[in-house]
């Protein structure tokens, strides 16, 4: 008897994490055949916001995703896709500091994309429902395109896969404007948060 019920334990937990394990299969250390995932994020429930500070106030804003997706290797570690963003969309709730965003900062009329294009996965840490990662590849913002790292957790969340990630985009390296001047001092760097979900298949 327990060793029918160690067995019916299993077979609850490898249903309850089955979302999961499809990005961490060789992590689990069960003998498998590698198979690509696709991960297809939903732009109609992403949310990215963003925060700019500077010595007077702390800037709060919002972009879109455009769309997103991924294909990992578990095996391997290999990852390709892009996550894309329409810069075009940023927005922080004032017109007219828009208008200087986007003229100034961001160029969008000459740049109107923000893209994380992916190259590698790599596992830090799984549970049954949840699996911390880090994604690298380059990231395309304002003409230049430069090595970056996404950090995310994964969450499985019935047929769905829930997306959130935390990161500091130094976006001066990119060749962007530093809007300080002698009266105002701006942060040098950008913090985003993403919250997203998703599909997780096979091609």
């Amino acid at each position: 008897m327990k060793h029918k019920e160690r067995i019916m334990f299993s077979l609850r937990r490898a249903a309850s994490a089955w979302l999961v394990a499809g990005l961490v299969l060789l992590a689990a250390g069960r003998p498998a055949a590698a198979e690509e995932q696709i991960l297809a994020l939903d732009p109609a429930v992403t949310k990215i916001s963003f925060t700019l500070g500077a010595t007077l106030h702390t800037v709060d804003g919002s972009v879109q995703l455009a769309h997103g997706e991924l294909r990992f290797d578990p095996a391997g570690g290999a990852a390709s896709g892009e996550i894309m963003v329409d810069a075009r969309t940023a927005q922080t709730g004032n017109s007219s500091r828009d208008a200087n965003m986007h003229r100034d900062v961001l160029e969008s009329e000459r740049f109107p994309t923000i893209a994380f294009r992916a190259e590698g996965l790599e596992l830090l840490s799984r549970s049954e429902t949840k699996a911390q990662v880090r994604l690298r590849g380059t990231l395309d913002l304002h003409g230049q395109s430069l090595p970056f790292e996404l950090p995310a957790t994964l969450t499985a969340q019935g047929d769905r896969l829930g997306i959130a990630a935390t990161f500091r985009v130094p976006y001066v390296d990119w060749g962007m404007r530093d809007a300080s001047n002698f009266l105002l001092r701006v942060d040098r760097f950008v913090d985003v948060t993403v919250s997203a979900e998703g599909t997780l298949g096979s091609p």
